[in-house]
């Protein structure tokens, strides 16, 4: 049973920032696994927007390279992805992740929170 609790979701005008927080806690009895966040924009596919692994190695998807920062509080399993410069493009339903991995990156499993709104608009 693994936990992943979401915060950090509103309503946001373009230009502006927001951070959104997740937390992991239950039964983590895995030495490798990433931890970060996905979106879905309305009609679109779910994509990676930033992951951290258990090693410090990070991930971003293109579109937020250079505007999004993921940041890891490795004591309490809590990932901070700090938005800055948003978009409405960026207006998605945001949903925390941990991905259960070998040390090659290799996918074992997923889990998923319950996804958090971020609209981005005047």
């Amino acid at each position: 049973q693994v936990y992943l609790m979401e915060s950090g979701g509103g309503l946001v005008q373009p230009g502006g920032s927001r951070r959104l927080s997740c937390t992991a806690s239950g039964s983590i009895f895995f030495s490798s696994y990433a931890l970060g966040w996905y979106r879905e924009g309305s009609g679109e596919e779910r994509e990676l927007v930033a992951s951290i692994t258990t090693t410090g190695k990070t991930n971003y998807g293109d579109d937020v390279k250079g505007r999004f920062t993921l940041s890891k509080d490795n004591a309490d399993n809590t990932v901070h992805l700090q938005m800055n410069s948003l978009k409405p493009e960026d207006t998605a339903i945001y949903y925390c992740n941990l991905r259960v991995q070998t040390e090659d990156g290799l996918r074992l499993g997923d889990y998923w929170g319950q996804g958090t709104q971020v609209t981005v608009s005047s």
